[in-house]
């Protein structure tokens, strides 16, 4: 902007009297036309209104101190070095700076041709360019935003022409702005206007119900695509059939809170009353998102106002809503899985809305926990989930609208968690619709206890985003600042934010008492008009609307809501209801699904194994990675020795080579945070990347496998790989914590939606976690998956042995999530890919290995990946995950002779091995539970009957209140109790003793303590009850 570059020179720099001719070059910085503002008025309300009858006119210019002109802008020094840059210029253009060059063209030259104007000086015309800039930069401060007019913001200085200079004599005169290469007000075919028009415009454009941030954006284009919307001739005016429309969707907005208000009186429903506003403007937002050609919408959003999203949007029965009033429980389906259900403003449903412009649209609303903001990443990996698997490769079919609360988007850190995933290739999802409901409190504590910003929404600045402050009481500004974010979305394929400022008519819910903190607002709010009532009004007095008009479409709004409610009476709710989405012919918890087998035709092990092991000619790996690739195509040759890494690509391998999408995304998960992975290849010499799993089938998409570093983001990025497993059961998404420990960041995901989502809203995944965990000397942060977490949260009853037909998953299939700590490199592979073959899918918590990765013992055979009968893995049912190891030693099924059975799971048990073979204890017996949860009760009381006369160890490496133990022992003593063979004081514990610490930072003490358990798992004398 030439023109900004000028004026920023003088404003900024000292007076320099020497021009360079022919060679000059002003290097100029930019600075801003803000002015601090005090504490105590910098959280938002608004400005003082005008009077209800009183237009946008040019404001006069107030007396300024004339010490306040000479010092700001351009006092007598810049004024002689602007004269000589003058001179400069008219002996030779050439001489002076290219934005001196065109100022001096804009003004100099015209000025001297255009009657009327020749007495402006430069001066003037600067001052004026700087005003115009002042109303795009700071014009939100004067705007008139808060519909209860309860605080004042101290109006900028830079919005007061006498700021510049000018006094109310020089309102009718005329000023020359220019023609700039800049959109908007200063891109017109009329240059020459008064100040009083220049004014009156700038007023009406900036300082209306809307207040526009955008002059942040560091991009032209972008600017003044916004200056073209914003900066029209005139104020934007709908017809009279366009604001009946508007008019119905605010009538159901309303009609339907009322209507809630007046059936349930003391029930919370976290209503809409004082932004009803939202739904037109949702319904108008959607309108034209589908116009401008996107198919499908995932919703996300707290409680406040949902259920008026649900029934007025999403478009979820009444019938049904009203039942759930009532108090109607769901019936439970004969032989179906019902779980324990959620309140009616958590639930999520789906939907296929007309749009007003004749097409269809698909809106899902995402089920989410009370935990404010937890489902924005969810929602964000779903909608790049629908995007991957409708080839919506340009990201206009599939869009993302999240629906915040303006105490929790400034407070939360999930939310700029989750703005950063906005332009990552691998987690964009082509730009995020914000709405920020802004009750201007959040609970009961006010803005300036609640954020240190400005406005709730400065956060989303730190992308660009450009944000649109609307007073939530002028619906036809929601209206308008929706359908331009969609337009900027459709554009522009980035993030946009609709503050809607409102109030809260009641309480935090309905049976709240707001006046305890908020006096003086509820005292205004009782005497506020609602949004219905001022735009009846407003229409009326348009005489767009007749009376009559209004009676008609109350009338038919209060009659639909009346029939809907007498048949909720009969209404029978079904839990499947609240299901937002069925998988075709994926089976619930209570259908029969059998096992199957996963192992893999040797063959196409082979085929695969060559593929992901090739690197192209002229390529230059690291000599490391390069060794690496050549000892994993000696495995695949061999058939010996294939360790984790290459275990777990030939998993992903031979799904993609079945047609499944692979998904792995985490911090550092292209090499593998211990140098393990090396997915990602990178040349030495070029830099450039290669991916051999990108490789695997002719024409592969490229997405179709996709490895992808994750932003430094525990809470965003699995939220985010959670929402993506929901779409589709045909994908293996993983994520991978750096190191297990890390993953507690992440706890609301875990707690609230992982380990309970298809309880609370029969919703599957399959997403797998994998948790590095393992002690090794690496101190408490860094040694610990918290494996005690996750086997806490399952949900299988350890008194009852279940039903284990071996060729079922109905165990599986019963439990909320599964849970392992995998010992081989086979096993591993079985695991990844039960996952995807069977017909139903469960969240998989994995104890990932460190030390086991490179371990010389981990490795496994290529006989134990494929399905040939008599290979190593293969049983009845063919190759599949083992749930627990049997000892290695050759045992029959009766061994009466072993004094001791230790069960143990993960890394320790290489250790034990070792130790029993350093002791010859051949009358120790080793079982390795590897899947903890559910536990496998068949598998375990087939080793205590092979084991009659054996004591019985639980050994782990963890302190004794974390680890597997308390799992572990209820679960084996009724799995004992069932065989006669004893109880609690009959199984004893060998591990470290309870802590707080996960683990010693201390190595020494480390290595004395892991000694210690090893070889005590090991003596030759009984180990004292309990330990």
């Amino acid at each position: 902007m030439a023109w900004f570059r000028a004026a920023s020179s003088i404003a900024k720099h000292a007076v320099r009297r020497n021009i360079y001719r022919g060679r000059s070059s002003y290097y100029v910085a930019r600075t801003t036309t803000a002015v601090p503002i005090p504490a105590a008025s910098r959280n938002f309300h608004s400005t003082i209104f005008k009077s209800k009858g009183e237009t946008s006119t040019a404001p006069v210019p107030r007396a300024v101190p004339l010490s306040k002109l000479t010092d700001n802008f351009l006092d007598g020094t810049s004024s002689v070095y602007l004269e000589e840059l003058q001179r400069a210029w008219e002996a030779d253009p050439n001489s002076v700076d290219e934005s001196w060059d065109n100022f001096f063209r804009n003004f100099v030259g015209q000025a001297s041709t255009t009657p009327g104007i020749s007495g402006q000086t430069i001066q003037e015309s600067m001052r004026l360019l700087l005003l115009v800039r002042a109303y795009q930069v700071n014009g939100h401060m004067k705007a008139k935003l808060d519909p209860l007019g309860l605080e004042e913001r101290k109006i900028p200085d830079e919005l007061d022409p006498a700021f510049y200079g000018f006094t109310e004599a020089d309102l009718d005169r005329e000023f020359f702005l220019g023609v700039w290469r800049m959109s908007g007000f200063l891109s017109e075919n009329r240059p020459v206007q008064t100040l009083r028009s220049i004014l009156t415009r700038l007023e009406q454009a900036y300082c209306g119900s809307i207040g526009y941030e955008y002059m942040h954006i560091p991009d032209r284009d972008k600017c003044n695509w916004l200056r073209d919307k914003i900066e029209t001739p005139t104020p934007t005016h709908y017809d009279r059939e366009r604001r009946q429309v508007i008019f119905d969707r605010l009538a159901w907005s309303s009609l339907f809170e009322n209507f809630l208000a007046t059936k349930w009186k003391s029930a919370k429903r976290f209503g809409l009353e004082g932004g009803e506003t939202l739904i037109p403007g949702m319904k108008e937002m959607f309108d034209r998102a589908a116009d401008l050609g996107v198919e499908s919408i995932v919703m996300g959003m707290a409680h406040r106002g949902r259920l008026n999203v649900l029934g007025n949007v999403v478009r979820k029965p009444l019938r049904q809503i009203f039942c759930e009033f009532s108090g109607g429980e769901p019936q439970d389906e004969v032989g179906l899985y019902t779980g324990t259900g959620d309140v009616k403003y958590h639930l999520g449903t789906s939907y296929d809305r007309p749009t007003r412009g004749g097409r269809r649209l698909h809106l899902s609303l995402v089920a989410n926990p009370s935990h404010l903001e937890a489902v924005n990443p969810v929602v964000v990996g779903k909608t790049r989930a629908k995007q991957y698997f409708s080839n919506d490769a340009d990201r206009k079919k599939n869009m993302g609208v999240l629906i915040h609360g303006d105490g929790s988007f400034a407070g939360q850190g999930v939310v700029y968690e989750t703005l950063h995933l906005s332009a990552l290739p691998n987690y964009t999802t082509g730009g995020t619709i914000h709405i920020v409901f802004n009750n201007q409190v959040a609970f009961t504590t006010d803005p300036k206890a609640g954020r240190s910003s400005q406005y709730s929404t400065d956060v989303a600045k730190a992308l660009n985003a450009p944000i649109f402050h609307v007073n939530g009481d002028d619906v036809e500004a929601v209206v308008h600042a929706c359908e331009l974010a969609a337009e900027w979305r459709q554009t522009f394929h980035s993030d946009v934010v609709v503050d809607l400022v409102c109030y809260r008519r009641f309480g935090h819910n309905e049976i709240d008492e707001p006046s305890f903190t908020q006096p003086k607002m509820y005292k205004v709010i009782r005497n506020h008009p609602s949004t219905l009532e001022i735009y009846q009004k407003k229409l009326l007095e348009s005489g767009e609307l007749t009376q009559q008009d209004i009676d008609k479409i109350h009338k038919k709004v209060m009659s639909i809501l009346n029939e809907e409610f007498l048949a909720s009476k009969d209404y029978v709710p079904k839990r499947r209801d609240w299901l937002s989405a069925y998988w075709s012919g994926f089976k619930s918890p209570e259908q029969l699904s059998r096992i199957r087998n996963t192992g893999v035709k040797p063959e196409i092990l082979k085929n695969v194994g060559k593929a992901i092991t090739v690197l192209p000619e002229n390529f230059t790996p690291h000599r490391v990675v390069k060794r690496i690739y050549e000892e994993r195509a000696k495995m695949i040759e061999s058939g010996e020795d294939i360790d984790w890494g290459f275990a777990e690509a030939l998993a992903f391998a031979t799904l993609l080579v079945e047609g499944n999408h692979v998904r792995l995304s985490g911090q550092d998960v292209e090499r593998g945070t211990f140098s393990h992975r090396h997915a990602v290849v990178h040349d030495q010499v070029t830099a450039e990347q290669y991916c051999p799993l990108d490789h695997v089938i002719s024409n592969q998409n490229e997405e179709m496998f996709t490895v992808s570093n994750s932003s430094l983001s525990e809470f965003g990025v699995l939220g985010f790989e959670l929402g993506y497993s929901m779409e589709n059961p045909n994908s293996l998404v993983i994520w991978e914590a750096q190191f297990g420990d890390f993953a507690n960041g992440a706890q609301v995901i875990f707690d609230n939606f992982i380990s309970s989502g298809e309880s609370k809203w029969l919703r599957q995944t399959g997403l797998v976690v994998l948790l590095p965990h393992g002690y090794d000397g690496q101190g408490p942060e860094h040694s610990s998956g918290r494996l005690e977490r996750y086997l806490q949260m399952a949900d299988d009853n350890p008194y009852e042995i279940p039903v284990m037909e071996p060729t079922l998953r109905k165990q599986i299939q019963e439990c909320n999530w599964q849970v392992v700590n995998v010992t081989t490199p086979a096993n591993f592979f079985h695991v990844l890919r039960r996952q995807i073959h069977r017909e139903f899918r469960k969240p998989l918590i994995v104890m990932s290995p460190k030390k086991l990765l490179r371990h010389k013992d981990c490795t496994s055979h290529i006989s134990e990946f494929d399905d040939v009968q008599g290979h190593p893995g293969f049983d009845k049912q063919g190759t599949r995950f083992k749930r627990l190891i049997k000892d290695q030693n050759n045992h029959s099924d009766l061994e009466e002779g072993i004094r001791r059975l230790v069960l143990c799971s993960g890394k320790v048990y290489y250790e034990l091995d070792e130790q029993r073979r350093k002791e010859d204890a051949k009358d120790v017996a080793i079982c390795r539970v590897e899947q903890l949860c559910p536990f496998p009760y068949d598998l375990v009381q087939r080793e205590l009957k092979r084991y009659p006369n054996a004591e019985i160890v639980w050994c782990q490496e963890e302190p004794m209140n974390m680890g597997a133990y308390t799992y572990i022992l209820p679960r084996l003593i009724t799995s004992m109790k069932a065989l006669g063979r004893g109880g609690y004081e009959d199984i004893k514990y060998v591990g470290r003793a309870p802590s707080a610490a996960t683990a010693t930072g201390f190595l020494s003490v480390h290595l004395k303590e892991q000694a210690e358990l090893v070889q005590k798992a090991i003596q030759r004398e009984p180990i004292n009850y309990p330990y």
